[in-house]
């Protein structure tokens, strides 16, 4: 992308390298810039666990009847 571009789509762009896109800046055609995103840390084995233990438990026979409803399972 050129300086232009970041320029006049900043945020638009900062939304991409957000999301996880990298992006190069070009000035006359020269990359002279990359943006990239941060880095998110990583989750403890820890604050794994305490999330996982606040999600609900799953019915195995509710979940089959609902997938056979959506999906043709004799493909």
């Amino acid at each position: 992308m050129t300086v232009r571009e970041l320029r006049n789509y900043g945020g638009q762009v900062l939304t991409r390298v957000e999301a996880g896109e990298s992006m190069t800046v070009t000035r006359d055609g020269a990359p002279i810039a990359r943006l990239t995103p941060i880095p998110q840390p990583r989750l403890s084995a820890r604050a794994l666990l305490d999330r996982w233990s606040t999600v609900p438990p799953i019915d195995v026979h509710s979940l089959r009847e609902d997938l056979v409803t959506v999906l043709d399972l004799e493909l």
